[in-house]
């Protein structure tokens, strides 16, 4: 019996050091990890579906964990795609949301990616994938930096100038709230907000929408 409680106090010890091992390394990488990262820590399979299991982590994508215990901020879910695919940028309504532009808060994360590359597989956050042109979805980027790490994220402008493109399908009065709280702002740049108006041909109704609110 005695020999047997011994057994099992070894095997508590070993997991327990595993355990750790996990938590150290998710910690060391803003709560994230990918398989390879473990397998590459000498982390085996196992011991992953034991985390999985126990609460410790979850899955959120092929491949891709993360700690839930971590200090998450309010971000995690820019930063849970970022993590997936580096080159996604939050744009349309979700860069809205971010920059305080809007009362809405999306359900689905909209992101932008170039057009011609591949989609994004997630289990959670729900995501909307926008494949942009090369001028489109390189103007205007911002990298932010959060507890889970780096997001990119579209400027202000931008933002403003992509939900007008894309009005038809946000709705106008969601548009138009954005571009009110956009003009109240005392670090706006109309000049700028125009320049990528007339850049992505929505400058008329654009410009038009500009002049009836500040008359």
């Amino acid at each position: 019996m005695v020999h047997i409680v011994y057994i099992i106090a070894i095997f508590a010890d070993i997991m327990n050091q595993v355990m750790q091992k996990i938590l150290t390394l998710f910690n060391n990488n803003h709560g994230y990890a990918k398989m390879q990262e473990l397998k590459d820590a000498g982390i085996h399979t196992r011991d992953v579906a034991s985390a999985l299991q126990s609460g410790v982590i979850e899955k959120f994508a092929p491949g891709k964990y993360k700690l839930i215990n971590y200090p998450w901020d309010e971000f995690s879910s820019f930063t849970d795609i970022a993590f997936v695919r580096t080159d996604a940028v939050v744009c349309l309504q979700s860069a809205a949301e971010y920059h305080g532009l809007t009362t809405y808060n999306p359900s689905v994360v909209a992101v932008a990616v170039p057009k011609g590359s591949r989609g994004i597989s997630l289990s959670h956050p729900p995501v909307s994938v926008h494949f942009f042109s090369p001028d489109q979805y390189k103007t205007e980027i911002l990298t932010v930096k959060a507890a889970g790490g780096e997001f990119s994220v579209y400027s202000m402008e931008k933002t403003v100038v992509d939900l007008f493109r894309f009005r038809n399908k946000a709705g106008m009065d969601l548009v138009l709230e954005v571009l009110k709280s956009y003009l109240s702002r005392k670090d706006r740049n109309i000049n700028l907000l125009l320049h990528y108006a007339r850049k992505f041909r929505v400058y008329s109704i654009l410009n038009a929408s500009v002049k009836a609110m500040v008359v």
